[in-house]
Order: C-alpha cells, then structure tokens, then sequence
C-alpha cells in the first residue's frame, strides 16, 4: 500500500459493555470487569441467550430530536454518541477547525436489523399503513454514517464497510488511505452493533458459535486461547477514532495519540463463516501491515489479538502470529473476555486499546485465561497488565465472517505535540 503523509489519533469515543471512556475501558481491562452477564429479566433474549455483553442505556433523544427518536436503531443512537464524543476529545468543531469538506466520515456495521425485524412484526400485526415512514433511515447500514455527517455537518468523503468483525478496522485503514492521499485532512472512522436481539442470538446459537454452559457463571464465559473455551459471547458497542493528518494537527494545536503507520487486508477465500486452518490469510494480512508501516516482525511490542473465544478460530490467529514473528513473537492479549465481542466495533476499541497500552507502557492482560491450549502457544499477558515501557510499536488484528482479514499498526504520534494519556 502506497505511504503518505503522517497520519495521528486525535480523538477517542467509545460505548462499550465496561464504560464510555478510555479511562474506565482501560480500568475494566486491567482490573478484570468484566461486562458479560445474563439477559435482564422479562428481555425478550431470555431463552435465546444465557450470557451477553449488554451497553449502557442512552436516550436517543440525547443525539436526535424529532418523531424519528421513535424508529431509530440503537447502532445509530451509539454511534452517534461515540462520534460526537471523539470530535469533542480531538478539540474538533467542523468549520472551525477544519473545512467541512475535507473531513470525511466512514462508519460501519451491521445496520439496524432489530428495527427492521420489529417493523415486520408491525406490518404483520397492523398491515401495511403500520409500517413507520422513518423505517429506512432509522435502519439502513450507512445511516450511523450519514447521521453522524448530518449532526457535524460533515461534507467531505463518507461511506460505510460492510466486511463483517472487520469492518470497523477496515473503516480505520480506510481513513488512512484517504488522508495519505491528501483528499481529506480528518477523517471520523468508527463502527457500531447492536446485535443483541433474538432472530440474530438464535442463529448463532444454532450454528453453535456461542459459549455454551456458562448460566451459573457469566463472566467467566468469554476465555480466549483458554483450553475451555467452547464459543464467543455475543456483545454490543461503538467505537469512533478521529484520524488526522499529522501537520493539520500542527496547525491546529492539537497533540496525538499515536500514529496510524500501517495496515493490511486480505481474504482467506476458504470458507464464508470458517478461518483457514493454518491462518494463511492471517498471517498475510499481518505482514502487509507490517511491509505498509516499513517495520519488521521484532519492532512489534505488543499484539492485541481478534481473540474471539472460539476453537477454530484462536487456534488459527494463534498460528499466523507465530508464522509471522516465529519465537520471539511479542506479547499477546484478547480483550473481548471482558467485552464480549462487539462484532465490527470490537476492532475499534481494540485499536484504542493497543494505543492507549503503547502510550501507557502497559499491556492489558487475557482474562478467564486460566489454562492457556497448547495450540495457542504465545505470550500470553495473562492475570494482570504487564509493564512494557519500552515498545514503539503495536498491532490490532480483526477477522470477519467471509474471510476478512485486517491488521493495524500503530506508533507514537508524529505531531509536535502528545497526548498525555
């Protein structure tokens, strides 16, 4: 992938099953809080769901007004408050601090599928005059990305990915690329999921890909590289990075996170729902990044792993981390044992994750890691945070349904300025 201009983190915002700010996401990791439990009482996801990672509340009339707070899915209220929460830390009021047509938005994710689910319950209880008018924009998938240019008034480039739990680091690379080629100078790249709704928990359920067995324990349900794991927990969330061409940054005062130095994508082309065995595609994408940063395999301190809970699929990131760094691969950790798996937007707060462990010298371990299988032998940060005061370098890895694969790097930020974190 063709280099460019230095490319830096400016803003952060986040809505997960542990907290809505880096500092209590990073807190929930370290100390082990977890956000799994069992569905409320009464919740229609009773039966179809013994553990879940649920968000917290937040009134869509918070980010929206009008009659359509009334038919708006929750992905698009998420969004919404993470976008504007990142724009707030990067100290960003668009057409005061940059041109509204040379910040772009790319937000991606699922859609909105429970609302769109309910209004065939609608339609089929009321008829056709039942259906809400506001239907599509309360639902379609590029609609967290339109709503959140509408909000901003965000004028540039703006799009939406739909590459399944690789779409939100997808959504980054994405940005990456755009402000390399000098079409845009702030690029607002996020995703958000609201998936925690019977149809979608049935067919996961069905097709055995959730943790089974763990009603009595909730938390302990999500166990990556854990020798019990036996399925991924199903979780909801958002995550929005402001990205940001390093001399825009300059010009406006503002300091950065880390830099944005590198990424990879690829397919498997083996499988619509398994990962190749061996982790070939993986393990590609990982050098991509890599060759995309000018780095090499020992300037990486730190992998946050896609770590899903699943046989399969630790088994296979497993191995293409160890074909890519051999035997000195760095420390590993997967941090959807506290989060669930968040699907697309996994990749986003795992990116802010890997940043804010490269900027704060130390790694989040791997909790419910108890046994660690020996098919997933790496270094694992297990217990508790490990210092590492002194890496320069860390990676993000997110795999998706279809083959997707995405890997991230990240570094210290190339502005004048950095954020203290």
């Amino acid at each position: 992938m063709t280099r460019g201009a230095d490319v830096v983190v400016t803003g952060m915002g986040m809505v997960t099953p542990v907290g809505t700010s880096a500092a209590e996401v990073v807190a929930a990791m370290s100390e082990g809080r977890s956000g799994l439990g069992r569905p409320p009482a009464g919740s229609l996801l009773e039966g179809s769901l013994d553990v879940a990672a649920f968000g917290p509340p937040i009134d869509p009339e918070s980010v929206l007004s009008g009659p359509e707070t009334r038919v708006v899915d929750r992905y698009i209220v998420m969004a919404l408050r993470a976008a504007a929460d990142a724009l707030a830390d990067a100290g960003i009021e668009v057409g005061r601090d940059v041109d509204p047509y040379r910040i772009g938005v790319i937000l991606s994710g699922t859609g909105g599928l429970a609302t769109l689910e309910a209004q065939v319950v609608t339609r089929t209880q009321r008829g056709r005059l039942g259906v809400s008018p506001y239907l599509l924009p309360g639902m379609l998938p590029n609609m967290g990305a339109a709503r959140i240019a509408i909000r901003h008034g965000i004028r540039g480039y703006s799009s939406s990915i739909a590459t399944a739990c690789a779409a939100g680091a997808q959504s980054i690379g994405e940005g990456l690329r755009l402000l390399r080629a000098g079409e845009a100078d702030v690029v607002v790249a996020g995703c958000s999921e609201a998936p925690l709704f019977p149809t979608l928990a049935d067919t996961f359920n069905n097709a055995r890909a959730l943790a089974r067995g763990w009603a009595d324990d909730p938390t302990g349900a999500s166990r990556p590289f854990d020798r019990r794991r036996n399925g991924l927990v199903l979780g909801e969330g958002a995550g929005v990075l402001v990205l940001e061409r390093a001399e825009h940054a300059d010009a406006r005062g503002a300091a950065g996170y880390a830099g944005v130095q590198g990424w990879g994508a690829t397919n498997d082309a083996h499988h619509p729902t398994t990962p190749h065995p061996e982790g070939e595609g993986a393990a590609a994408c990982m050098r991509l990044a890599l060759a995309d940063a000018g780095l090499e395999p020992a300037d990486v301190g730190y992998v946050n792993a896609h770590g899903t809970s699943t046989k399969i699929g630790d088994r296979a990131e497993a191995l293409a981390i160890r074909r890519v760094f051999g035997a000195d691969a760095p420390p590993v950790s997967g941090t959807k044992a506290v989060t669930g798996h968040m699907l697309g937007a996994s990749g986003v707060v795992e990116s802010a994750v890997a940043v804010l462990a490269l900027r704060r010298g130390l790694l989040p371990p791997t909790h419910n890691l108890d046994d660690p299988d020996p098919a997933c032998d790496l270094d694992h940060v297990r217990k508790s945070p490990r210092p590492a005061p002194r890496i320069g370098h860390v990676m993000s890895n997110s795999f998706g349904f279809g083959g997707h694969n995405v890997s991230l790097v990240y570094g210290m930020p190339g502005t004048r300025l950095t954020r203290t974190v």
